[in-house]
C-alpha cells in the first residue's frame, strides 16, 4: 500500500491539471504560433512559466486504484499487476482466469 500522502498529492494534482488546463492551451498555442511577434510569444512564454508546476499533466502519476502502487500499472484496467493477480485470484475481475500448469 502506498502512502497516503503520495496518493492524495497525485489527487490534489489531478485536480490542478483540470483546472489549468485550457489556460495553459491557450499559451502554448500562442508560444508555438510562428506568425505572432517574438515579443508576444515570449510574454506568453513568461505566463505559462509562472503558471504552478503541478498544472502541468506531465507530473500526474499513474497509480493502482486499489492499492496506489505506482509501478507496473495496467493503464487498460487502472490496477497494478499484484492488485490484478489478487482479485483475479478470487474471480473478481470478469473474464480473467489464473493460469496454472
Amino acid at each position: 500500500m502506498a502512502k497516503v500522502s503520495a496518493i492524495e498529492k497525485n489527487k490534489r494534482r489531478r485536480k490542478m491539471v483540470a483546472r489549468d488546463a485550457a489556460k495553459r492551451a491557450a499559451l502554448k498555442a500562442i508560444t508555438q504560433n510562428q506568425e505572432l511577434p517574438i515579443e508576444e510569444r515570449f510574454r506568453a512564454t513568461l505566463k505559462l512559466a509562472e503558471l504552478p508546476r503541478n498544472g502541468a499533466k506531465v507530473r500526474i502519476r499513474n497509480r493502482c486504484q486499489v492499492t496506489g502502487r505506482p509501478r507496473a500499472y495496467y493503464r487498460k484496467l487502472g490496477m497494478s499487476r499484484i492488485a490484478l493477480r489478487d482479485l483475479g485470484s478470487v474471480a473478481k475481475v470478469p473474464g480473467l482466469v489464473k493460469s496454472s500448469w
